[in-house]
């Protein structure tokens, strides 16, 4: 029998050939996107799933609310992994690390050195905590000793080639040196960090045991059988017992006096696989995803599979009278419902795997661009994956019976006198129903326009909205601090080039770079409602001319000045919440550390106008500028024509001072567009999603049109004799499928707008939702309906009279 069903399907498929190609066709877009969207949701899924102990890891996360400032970060007090371990036996083992971003590293005796992302300093339990297999070296002793350091497979190849480089020693940042001890494993790029030298946490340079300091990322294994929600309660002791007497003896301020305030400072954990998506802390040890963009790509996914099947719905419904007579000789034949049921499911079911295979090659070619667009590292081997594989062999049977089912059980209820005698009718039930799956296909159509106009229109205002500072024909130099005290030699010997307007050495810049936030008060205040927190910069004294800020009161600093050692800018913000009117020769004191409780004293001497330090997500936070020697980068602002002729002449200088360093700049406008680089990245796949899903919505409407002009060819006949112009049926034709259009317009514009205005309020400066953005939707829907439709309604128009008229 089932035999028979596929030799029949078959036999239906190819005499119906341009419906099967509009059903094969649509059915194998949506499906592709489908997969395409499900490769990237579960690779999103996927991340840190591949530690042993992943269920039992947690990062320790630090909430403080203090001096206008509401910090959320991923870090926590060096202290608190030891002092958890020692005190709670639920505690199995703890791991720090403390990422020092871009260093110079060679072996030892080499001439030149590579730039190294992600340098990371790690405590010796490392791999107690994560599953990082070692190569060679042992995992109990690899970090124990001080000057160690574990370097990735990928690291052992850029450096020492094919030798084994166990034992071997390498220099990292020109003056730091350390022994190898072992060789990794590549981290999976599904980690929510990534690093290729571990270094000993033993080296660190960093005064320890400061509970008011929160530099580190700290992950705690908890022993099986803990409860993580019953331990998180023992944050709230931690803190009375050890930040607190830290505090009081650094501010002479106690924790409770510290609240009544309206201050905060807690304590909280978060599971591992949880980190990539749903940790939205500052100080991330990389970019994290979104759980939004999950949900919304799932949708979308799953939206375009149900516009697939709902093509195949309509036009198997619309194709009823053609197939009217075959149901009802096979009743009068002796056939049952169930076996007519199991007939046209059969050929929904045979069009959805010849789908699927089409499918398949749609995905081998659009995945090479789709990963590069998603920026993930994506290929076909993932489809043949554990999680993937049950998915592929469920989706056609998934969307046979999905889309076949009701064109099935319609079909299967004609009755076989009426059919015979062709008195057949199509219901009114039948017709309202494929009105409502056409409204259903342009309603989703029109929400992922609209998003996606709100999308590009936020990102465009985020890369034009003046931020406060001058971007353009900036260039940073990177790794500055490699030559050290030549640092100011190198910046006055670019200044000398022609087209180099000014130079300045810091590592702090508007653009993700170096953070420190420290505490200010004001000159003998205590009262934590006056207190501050605020960004503290090292800069030199041509920052603010070469990064084109503004000094709105007072001065910039001025080497006429020797006072302006201990002077200060501060921002708008900050003055703000000190709530001095006239902040001008005012004094304000940060504590220096809780050990020697000594402070530092600065007298500010000018106000700079606020500018955007952080992402346009977050409103824009106090900060103050000192002079300090910070070689960390040199930003250099030009005003050359021919770019890259400059730029040789700036690496050629580079090369004079620093031989054997690398060489590396980047333009500050680039740095900048990289904060929001996954929005871009949404915006692009929610634009290519939103194209296909308008496609395969109107190849429906297309099939459809050509069948309802089929089944009106004896009406249009009669008008065109009576009379009717082309124009006029042309309008007749298409005003149906208007009218469904404009009503999926008035059901898309509020679910729209709810959604985007969901999204926008992740950003603290966005655009305003206008009445435009629904217009310009609502037109390119009704546009893309009449080019579908209208090409049907003109053929239908212009045929002749004679032809259609005369059977009669």
């Amino acid at each position: 029998m089932i035999q028979n069903y596929i030799k029949i399907a078959w036999r239906t498929l190819r005499k119906q050939r341009s419906l099967t190609f509009i059903n094969i066709f649509g059915l194998a877009v949506g499906m592709a996107c489908c997969m395409l969207i499900m490769l990237y949701v579960l690779d999103e899924l996927s991340y840190d799933q591949y530690n042993e102990k992943a269920d039992r890891i947690y990062r320790i996360q630090s909430d403080i609310k203090f001096g206008g400032n509401d910090m959320h970060l991923a870090t926590s007090p060096d202290p608190i992994g030891p002092t958890l371990k020692k005190d709670y036996p639920q505690v199995e083992q703890f791991v720090r690390l403390h990422q020092r971003g871009t260093w110079s590293v060679k072996r030892v005796g080499e001439p030149t050195s590579l730039r190294e992302n992600n340098i990371t300093f790690a405590d010796s339990t490392l791999f107690d905590v994560f599953t990082l297999p070692l190569l060679s070296g042992d995992p109990k002793r690899a970090l124990a000793e001080p000057n160690t350091v574990v370097i990735s497979e990928s690291a052992a190849k850029r450096h020492f080639g094919n030798q084994n480089p166990m034992g071997k020693p390498m220099v990292f940042d020109n003056n730091k040196t350390f022994t190898v001890s072992g060789v990794m494993r590549d981290m999976p790029r599904n980690s929510h960090f990534q690093s290729d030298f571990f270094l000993s946490m033993l080296n660190d340079n960093y005064t320890w045991g400061q509970w008011l300091s929160t530099n580190h990322h700290t992950y705690i294994l908890l022993k099986l059988g803990s409860d993580p929600a019953i331990f998180a309660k023992n944050f709230d002791a931690v803190i009375e017992k050890y930040v607190g007497p830290q505090a009081l003896q650094l501010v002479g301020t106690s924790m409770e006096q510290f609240r009544k305030a309206g201050n905060q400072f807690q304590f909280w954990m978060i599971p591992l696989t949880d980190i990539h998506l749903h940790s939205r802390q500052q100080i991330e040890l990389a970019p994290n995803g979104d759980i939004q963009y999950v949900y919304i790509f799932s949708a979308i996914a799953l939206f375009i599979l149900l516009i697939a099947c709902i093509n195949f719905m309509n036009l198997a419904t619309a194709r009823s009278t053609n197939r009217a007579k075959e149901v009802g000789v096979r009743k009068v034949m002796g056939s049952e419902r169930k076996q007519l049921i199991g007939q046209f499911m059969t050929e929904s079911i045979l069009t959805s795997v010849l789908a699927m295979l089409l499918a398949l090659m749609l995905v081998g070619v659009a995945l090479p661009g789709f990963s590069l667009i998603a920026g993930k590292e994506m290929n076909l081997s993932q489809l043949v994956s554990p999680y993937y594989v049950p998915l592929l062999l469920a989706l056609p049977i998934v969307v046979g019976l999905l889309a076949g089912s009701y064109p099935a059980f319609f079909l299967s209820s004609f009755r076989p006198i009426a059919v015979l005698k062709g008195k057949i009718n199509v219901s009114f039930k039948s017709v309202g129903l494929r009105s409502g799956l056409v409204v259903f296909q342009f309603m989703m159509s029109v929400v992922l326009i609209v998003g996606t106009i709100i999308v590009y229109r936020q990102i465009t205002y985020i890369q034009t909205k003046n931020v406060g500072f001058n971007r353009d024909q900036v260039i940073t130099i990177n790794g500055v601090y490699a030559i050290g005290k030549q640092a100011e030699t190198f910046k006055q010997e670019v200044l000398r080039l022609p087209g180099v307007i000014s130079g300045s050495v810091s590592g702090y810049l508007p653009t993700p770079s170096n953070r420190d936030d420290t505490s200010f008060f004001a000159e003998g205040q205590t009262d934590l409602n006056k207190g501050v927190s605020m960004q503290q910069w090292g800069v030199d004294y041509d920052y603010v001319k070469t990064l084109g800020m503004q000094v709105v009161q007072g001065r910039d600093f001025s080497r006429n000045f020797g006072s302006d050692s201990s002077a200060i800018l501060v921002n708008e913000t900050a003055v703000k919440i000190l709530g001095v009117k006239n902040p001008i020769g005012k004094q304000i004191w940060c504590p220096n550390d809780a050990q020697n409780k000594t402070r530092k004293t600065y007298t500010i001497i000018g106000v700079i106008k606020n500018f955007h330090f952080e992402s346009l997500r977050r409103n824009i936070g106090a900060l103050s500028l000192v002079l300090d020697a910070n070689s960390g980068a040199a930003s250099f602002r030009l005003s050359s024509t021919n770019v890259p002729v400059l730029m040789k002449e700036i690496e050629a200088k580079w090369k004079q001072i620093a031989p054997g360093q690398p060489f590396s700049y980047q333009f500050m406008d680039d740095s900048f567009d990289e904060m929001y680089r996954a929005e871009q990245r949404i915006g692009t796949i929610a634009l290519t999603f939103s194209a296909l899903a308008i496609l395969i919505a109107c190849l429906g409407l297309f099939g459809l049109a050509a069948f309802m002009a089929e089944q009106r060819t004896k009406e249009i006949g009669v008008r065109k004799v009576l009379g009717a112009s082309v124009g006029s049926i042309i309008g007749l034709l298409s005003k149906d499928f208007l009218k469904l259009v404009l009503i999926s317009i008035m059901i898309a514009s509020p679910l729209a707008w709810y959604a985007m205005n969901k999204w926008l309020k992740d950003f603290a400066y966005k655009i305003d939702i206008e009445w435009w953005m629904f217009a310009l939707a609502g037109a390119l829907a009704v546009g893309i309906a009449l080019l579908t439709v209208s090409y049907q309604s003109i053929k239908a128009a212009l045929m002749n009279p004679v032809k259609s008229l005369r059977s009669e």
